[in-house]
């Protein structure tokens, strides 16, 4: 079909209610993936899952169809709570969701936190997303149309950037170069969002860059379409799927398998770039487990870098809802070292009184973790162990055998 075709079918769709039951469908589909983990997932874990249906969904809503209109580009934050993929508590993520790569202006102002980075990225999508059913092809439809697998084709830090003397800058995003002395990120083709990382130190004492998006071309702004808004509900029903596929592959899948290796980090850029990453960072992914009467301590020396960050998710890749208390992270602006500058971890449903930092697992007995260094050029070995709690409290460091630390933070490709 033509375009103007496919917009006829995609409209048809939403105005006679379908393009909204495939996307409840979809929604039941990613819904039942659950039954997939057989007995491994605990009540709580099971209560998380359905409260991240509702994250996966709120925040695709957001990116898909709030700030995906074609002529009202936006730079919006991901929702709150909303953690997918392993996102870091001290790190904002602005995403605009766009059709076609056009090109388009940012401007705005530095701000004073340490770190930024702007990346391009596709997923893959056919183009007729809003003229089809795709409940009915389930994970597998997937492989067409996923706006879960996100794909770096360019990334722009906030170091490499011309800023002006007050503070402020422009970039351009256009397939062509706009000419020598510009800031500029090179789009695509099939280039369809933008992702700004924003990095935290200090968030009560430090401003915010404050940056907005406009089309180069200052088309006006328009009104909804049907065609359009059956794009929408399809982009957000796979989104949901997506993401629910990309924890189930992760945890038990081709793509990590963590649940078959579990208590070891992977340093992978294979696994990092799978999804959206930006290639100026190592981090190391893995599953954890111990039950709720043993404690995880884990030991390593940052190397010299900017930013480092160690986090700790449950099973669904979301941080856990200690992050509001100020827990379950944590980085190189708040950390305990010890004497000999390494870092000790310590992951218990109490402080075990050992020093060092402790995380509270907050009632679960597994989950996925992660360890990230931007701009390093090594990464450290990491000693672990596996304790009961009672014998960490009461013979503190004595506990910790040498002999018996499991020693991980492996490069497997």
């Amino acid at each position: 079909m033509d375009k103007t075709a496919i917009e006829a079918k995609a409209a048809e769709r939403l105005l006679s209610g379908q393009a909204w039951e495939d996307f409840c469908d979809t929604l039941k589909v990613a819904g039942k993936m659950i039954d997939q983990y057989g007995d491994q997932p605990s009540e709580l874990d099971r209560a998380e899952w359905y409260r991240f249906l509702t994250r996966l969904t709120r925040s695709s809503f957001e990116r898909l169809i709030e700030n995906a209109e074609p002529t009202r580009p936006r730079l919006r934050d991901m929702v709150w709570r909303q953690s997918i993929n392993f996102q870091t508590v001290d790190q904002d993520h602005l995403m605009c969701q766009f059709d076609e790569a056009r090109d388009y202006r940012i401007v705005g102002t530095r701000g004073t936190i340490p770190y930024f980075v702007l990346a391009v990225l596709t997923a893959p999508a056919t183009a007729d997303v809003g003229a089809r059913d795709w409940a009915q092809a389930g994970v597998p439809g997937l492989k067409e149309f996923d706006p879960s697998n996100l794909k770096t084709t360019g990334f722009l830090g906030s170091q490499q950037l011309h800023i002006e003397d007050d503070g402020t800058f422009e970039i351009i995003l256009s397939q062509n170069d706009p000419g020598e002395g510009k800031n500029w990120l090179k789009l695509n083709p099939d280039t369809n969002c933008i992702l700004i990382r924003y990095v935290w130190s200090d968030r009560a004492n430090e401003v915010s860059p404050d940056l907005r998006i406009e089309r180069v071309d200052g088309a006006a702004p328009v009104p909804l379409t049907p065609a359009l808004m059956a794009d929408g509900l399809a982009w957000s029903g796979q989104a949901v799927l997506g993401y629910a596929e990309l924890v189930r592959n992760w945890w038990q899948g081709n793509q990590g398998n963590f649940s078959a290796k579990l208590n070891r980090l992977d340093f992978s850029r294979a696994q990092y770039l799978s999804n959206g990453g930006v290639p100026d960072r190592h981090v190391a992914f893995g599953g954890w487990q111990k039950d709720l009467d043993e404690a995880l301590v884990l030991e390593f020396t940052p190397p010299e870098c900017e930013y480092w960050n160690f986090q700790i998710c449950n099973i669904w890749q979301e941080n856990l809802d200690t992050f509001e208390d100020g827990n379950g992270w944590v980085n190189n602006y708040r950390f305990n070292a010890e004497p000999d500058g390494s870092v000790r971890i310590v992951i218990a449903e109490r402080d075990p009184g050992i020093g060092g930092n402790w995380v509270n697992s907050f009632g679960h007995d597994k989950g996925q973790w992660g360890l990230r260094f931007i701009r390093t050029e090594t990464t450290p070995s990491v000693k672990l162990w596996r304790v009961p709690l009672a014998d960490l409290e009461s013979r503190k460091n004595d506990a910790l055998n040498p002999a018996l630390a499991v020693d991980t933070g492996q490069f497997v490709d």
